[in-house]
C-alpha cells in the first residue's frame, strides 16, 4: 500500500509539472487573482513542504537526503516564467549578493574532492541551486509595494495555518513539544521568529490600520507567540524575545506615537497571560533538559573542528554525517552507547557554522558569514533610507528577526533545512527589492 501511494506521488508530481505548470502560467497571465494565488503558494509551500525525493537516502543522517523537488519549485517555476514574459517591461538582473552566493556555492562544490560519496554532495548542490533560483525569481518578480502588501497577507495566512497545526498536535495528540508542519520544533521556531518579527513590526509601525485591523493583527501575533512557546525550545523562546525587543527599540527609535505605546502595553499584557498558561510546561522543559544533550553538542563541535583543521577544503559537502562515524577517527573522543552495535551512528553537529567549516573549510565559513551579514547590513541601510516611510516596518522586522536566527544558528543547523533555507532566501530577496526600490526612487527624483 505504501509503495502504491509513493508511486501515485510521482505520477501526481509529473502531471503537475507537465500539465499544472502550463495551465497555471496561462491562467496567471490572464487572471490577476490567480497570479496572486501562485505567489501565495510559492511562500506557503516553504512552510508546508510537499515534495518528492529522487534517489532518497532517508536512513542516513545528512542535511540533504536526495534530489528533492517540491510544489514550491513548481510555483516558483510559474513565477519565473512570468518574469521572463515581462522582461521587456521590467529589466531582469542579478540580485545584490549574488557574487557572494556564487563564491559560497563554488567553494562548497570544491570540497567534493574530499567527499567519501560525491552523490551526497550533489544532493546539497541541487538544494543550493533551487535556493538561488527562488532568490533570483522572487527578486525579479516583486516589483512594487503592492506585492509587499500581498506578502503581508501571505504571512498572516501561513501563520494561522501553522497555528492550526500546532493546536491540533498539542491538544488533539497531546504532544509535549510540537513541530507544526515542519520536520522539527527548531525549524518551526526559526521560521516563526521571522514571521513574528514582521507581524510585530507591522503592528507598531503601520499608521493606516483601523481599530478592527489592529485587533486582527494582534491576534495573529498572538498565534505566532503561541506557536513558538508550544515548541518549548529554550533558545528559541529567548531569541524570539530578543528579536521582539530589538524591533520594539528600533521602532521607537524611528519615532514615538501613542499607538506604539498602547500596542506595546496590550501585547505585553497578553504575553504575560500566555506565559502564565504555559509556565508549567516551560518550567518542566528547563528542569528536565538532559545534561547528556549538552555534552553531545560539545563532542560533535570538537569533531567538527577536527574535520575543518584536518582538511583545508573540508571533508566534503553533506558528508559530515558519514565522516563522523567509523572508519573515520574524527569521533574517537565520543563514547558510544553500545560499542557492540554496528548500526549505531553519531549525529550532526548542532551548529550550521561549524558544519560548514567541517564540510567545506574555514574559508567557506568566512564567505558564508560575509553573505549573511551582507544582507543584514544592506537591511540596516534600508532602515536608514526608509525612515518615516510606510514600509520601514520591513527593515525594522529584519533587524531583529535575522539577528535572532543568526544567533540561533550557533546552536542549530536548521538554516540548511529546506523550509528555513527557502524562507531565508525570501527575506534576502525582499531586502534586495527594497534596496532596488530606494535606488529607483532616487533616480526618479534626479530626473
Amino acid at each position: 500500500m505504501t509503495e502504491a501511494l509513493s508511486a501515485y506521488k510521482y505520477v501526481f508530481f509529473f502531471m503537475a509539472l507537465l500539465i499544472g505548470v502550463p495551465i497555471g502560467y496561462f491562467n496567471a497571465l490572464r487572471r490577476p487573482m490567480f497570479e496572486k494565488i501562485i505567489f501565495f503558494l510559492a511562500i506557503f509551500f516553504t512552510a508546508r513542504m510537499e515534495d518528492i525525493n529522487f534517489l532518497s537516502h532517508e536512513w542516513l543522517r545528512l542535511t540533504s537526503k536526495g534530489f528533492e523537488v517540491g510544489m514550491v519549485d513548481l510555483a516558483t517555476l510559474i513565477l519565473f516564467m512570468l518574469v521572463i514574459k515581462r522582461r521587456f517591461q521590467y529589466k531582469i538582473s542579478l540580485p545584490p549578493g549574488s557574487t557572494l552566493f556564487f563564491l559560497y556555492f563554488f567553494f562548497s562544490m570544491l570540497s567534493m574532492r574530499n567527499a567519501s560519496d560525491p552523490l551526497y554532495s550533489w544532493f546539497e548542490v541541487w538544494k543550493m541551486m533551487r535556493m538561488y533560483t527562488y532568490f533570483f525569481t522572487m527578486y525579479n518578480y516583486i516589483r512594487d509595494e503592492r506585492t509587499l502588501n500581498l506578502f503581508m497577507r501571505c504571512v498572516a495566512a501561513i501563520t494561522m495555518y501553522v497555528f492550526s497545526e500546532v493546536v491540533r498536535q498539542k491538544y488533539l495528540f497531546h504532544q509535549f513539544q510540537v513541530s507544526g508542519p515542519f520536520p522539527h520544533q527548531n525549524s518551526l521556531v526559526m521560521y516563526m521568529i521571522i514571521f513574528g518579527s514582521i507581524i510585530f513590526s507591522y503592528l507598531l509601525n503601520n499608521k493606516e490600520h483601523s481599530l478592527a485591523k489592529t485587533i486582527v493583527w494582534v491576534g495573529i501575533f498572538g498565534m505566532t507567540a503561541i506557536n513558538i512557546i508550544s515548541t518549548l525550545s529554550r533558545a528559541g523562546m529567548v531569541l524570539f524575545l530578543a528579536s521582539i525587543v530589538i524591533v520594539l527599540l528600533m521602532s521607537f527609535n524611528a519615532g514615538y506615537s501613542s499607538k506604539k505605546i498602547i500596542i506595546t502595553i496590550i501585547l505585553g499584557f497578553f504575553s504575560l497571560i500566555i506565559l502564565a498558561r504555559a509556565w508549567d510546561s516551560i518550567t518542566e522543559r528547563f528542569e528536565t533538559a538532559p545534561e547528556a544533550s549538552a555534552n553531545t553538542r560539545i563532542d560533535l563541535a570538537i569533531a567538527a573542528q577536527k574535520m575543518a583543521n584536518d582538511k583545508t577544503l573540508g571533508v566534503g559537502l553533506n558528508n559530515f554525517g558519514i565522516k563522523i562515524n567509523p572508519p573515520y577517527n574524527y569521533s574517537s573522543h565520543i563514547p558510544m552507547h553500545d560499542e557492540e552495535d554496528p548500526d549505531e551512528q553519531n549525529g550532526l553537529v548542532e551548529t550550521i557554522y561549524l558544519m560548514i567549516a567541517a564540510e567545506c573549510g574555514w574559508h567557506t565559513l568566512a564567505i558564508f558569514f560575509m553573505l549573511i551579514f551582507y544582507f543584514y547590513f544592506l537591511n540596516l541601510r534600508n532602515y536608514v533610507r526608509y525612515r518615516g516611510h510606510p514600509y520601514q516596518f520591513v527593515s525594522v522586522a529584519f533587524l531583529g528577526g535575522l539577528l535572532a536566527i543568526y544567533l540561533e544558528s550557533v546552536l542549530e543547523w536548521v538554516l540548511k533545512q529546506t523550509n528555513n533555507f527557502y524562507q531565508l532566501m525570501l527575506i534576502f530577496a525582499i531586502i534586495s527589492v527594497m534596496y532596488r526600490m530606494d535606488k529607483d526612487r532616487i533616480l526618479q527624483k534626479r530626473n
